[in-house]
């Protein structure tokens, strides 16, 4: 009779089974980590009453279990396997909750929990999903420049380490990117790490640019997985130089082609409006038929007047691409006659003439010792108040610092001219002799008397006034004298005289002493006959005085009488 089969046999045997077949149960449960996380995974079955050992496993690909811990209910001990993948990583709680600390792709498997009694296996599988975050894309190997209607390589768009792999798309200002024969060619690659197992998306893209494109930002962005479903990361912004050829050409003039004047140097600057714009030109000046090739700006140093013209530039490899302009060189002659300094004589006539020669229009102003004058100056007979600096000035206003100015200094002479006058005091006592003088150079003036009389005054002269002044004394002469005005200059010496009498002043001397005198006596005759008078007057009033007192008793009686009669009447 067979014997009957221990527990341990029972066990071994329950095992075996487990292991070949998945007994039916719970089922699938997902558990997701991060990479580099800790996987943890509960048992998920509640546990029996007579559990002798739980355990965990995990299926290789080929179904075949491989264990990896192993915790006993009675002895309350925890053993791991001997797995090289799982070692030091693994930690078995006491409700049989799995954790396997940093997470792995490796560790993507189908775990199985297990847990044991005498006659039963109770199992609950897990299946373990690990998520990586790639980086944020980078455009790398970015072209130089760009090139209009050419296809060229515009750079990679690079995301690293991801898990599971994601996807690459292409923007451009913001604007998804779809490939186009001929003018967007995508190329999409992906690596992986045989260590990590994580992935490395890279993506070329060829495109034809235009000159729509300049400044326009390229952009890429990853799409990758995590257990919430798909996130995006963008690129930073990439901005590429567009080349382009020269479509039209200018030119420049400096300074401003209406502000040019003789003198001036001026630069042509020729552009063109590609990018990048060129570097050398041909230049065209007036009457060269021949043009010169020169880097972008060409210069002309002391220009006259015979650089005004047509000035041409165009490219050098397409002259039909030409681009002019028209310059003046603006100049101003004036020329004064005469100029400089002129000696005339008083009363000559002097034409003047201010000539002015002018790339336009010119202003004309005629100055007198820095006083603008109304007109141009003209003299048919000159005067002494004639002489001065006489300026004329003219400028264009519309070129800055285009003026000229000549100047004429004239001076006027003149032989001395004297004229003498004589005035009388009121008092007939004095007389004031004027010489006036005029002349240039300025005369000296020499006074000299013949005869007797005294000066009261010396000298006095007036300030010396386009060619005219004066000199004057006070005399009072006691005989005739003569008096002499000399006056000379440079030119020449003229004399003056004039005669002084003296009898009228005498006859005046005399008539005032009689008539003091004749006052003096009628003064004396006037006290006398007023002492007579008055002596006249004294004696009358003392004889008047006593009848007077007479009078005035007599009245007081007849009053005294008149009081009387009133009485006896009433």
């Amino acid at each position: 009779m067979a014997s009957e089969a221990t527990p341990s046999c029972r066990l071994v045997f329950c095992l075996l089974i487990s292991a070949a077949v998945l007994r039916p149960g719970l089922g699938w449960y997902t558990v997701n980590s991060a990479y580099g996380d800790t996987i943890i995974m509960p048992c998920r079955l509640d546990v029996p009453q007579n559990l002798m050992f739980g355990k965990w496993k995990y299926e290789k690909p080929d179904g075949s279990p491989v264990f990896i811990a192993f915790r006993s209910s009675t002895k309350k001990s925890v053993q791991y396997d001997d797995v090289p993948e799982y070692k030091d990583r693994l930690n078995l709680s006491e409700n049989y909750t799995l954790s396997i600390s940093n997470a792995k792709i490796s560790d993507e498997k189908r775990f199985v929990c297990m847990l044991v009694t005498e006659d039963n296996v109770f199992e609950a599988p897990t299946v373990v999903k690990v998520f990586k975050q790639p980086s944020q894309p980078e455009i790398v190997n970015k072209a130089s420049f760009l090139e209009t209607e050419q296809l060229k390589k515009l750079g990679d768009c690079i995301s690293k380490d991801s898990y599971p792999e994601g996807n690459i798309t292409w923007y451009r200002s913001g604007k998804v990117l779809q490939p186009l024969d001929g003018a967007v060619v995508i190329i999409f690659k992906k690596e992986m790490d045989p260590v990590t197992q994580l992935y490395t998306m890279t993506s070329s893209l060829e495109y034809k640019t235009s000159k729509a494109d300049i400044q326009m930002p390229f952009t890429c962005s990853v799409t990758y997985y995590e257990p919430s479903g798909q996130k995006i990361i963008q690129s930073e912004q990439a901005i590429f130089d567009i080349y382009y050829p020269t479509e039209q050409v200018t030119i420049q003039v400096l300074p401003p082609k209406n502000a040019i004047k003789e003198g001036d140097n001026i630069t042509l600057k020729c552009l063109g409006n590609g990018n990048p714009p060129p570097e050398e030109f041909m230049f065209y000046l007036p009457g060269q038929p021949e043009g010169i090739r020169s880097s972008n700006t060409y210069i002309l140093t002391d220009v006259r007047r015979n650089a005004t013209g047509d000035y041409k530039c165009s490219l050098i490899d397409k002259k039909s691409m030409m681009a002019s302009t028209t310059i003046t060189v603006h100049y101003l002659d004036l020329s004064l006659n005469p100029s400089g300094e002129v000696t005339m004589q008083i009363g000559d006539s002097l034409p003047v003439s201010c000539t002015i020669s002018a790339s336009r229009n010119a202003t004309v102003v005629w100055m007198k010792d820095n006083i603008r004058l109304r007109s141009s100056p003209s003299f048919s007979s000159l005067h002494y108040q004639d002489a001065g600096n006489y300026v004329c000035e003219t400028a264009l206003q519309e070129v800055e610092g285009l003026k000229k100015r000549e100047s004429l200094t004239l001076i006027v002479e003149g032989k001395p001219q004297i004229k003498m006058t004589k005035k009388t005091d009121p008092s007939g006592l004095s007389k004031t002799i004027i010489c006036h003088v005029e002349g240039f150079p300025k005369p000296a003036i020499q006074w000299t008397i013949t005869g007797s009389g005294n000066v009261i005054n010396q000298t006095e002269e007036s300030p010396y006034i386009n060619g005219r002044y004066y000199s004057k004394i006070i005399i009072s002469p006691e005989e005739n004298v003569t008096l002499t005005c000399t006056a000379e200059n440079q030119l020449e010496r003229t004399v003056n005289s004039l005669n002084i009498s003296a009898n009228e002043n005498r006859e005046k001397v005399n008539d005032q002493a009689k008539l003091i005198v004749g006052i003096v006596v009628g003064l004396l005759l006037a006290a006398l006959v007023a002492g007579v008078v008055y002596w006249l007057y004294m004696k009358k009033s003392k004889t008047a005085s006593k009848h007077v007192n007479k009078d005035l008793g007599n009245m007081e009686e007849n009053k005294k009488l008149e009081e009387n009669n009133h009485k006896t009447e009433a």
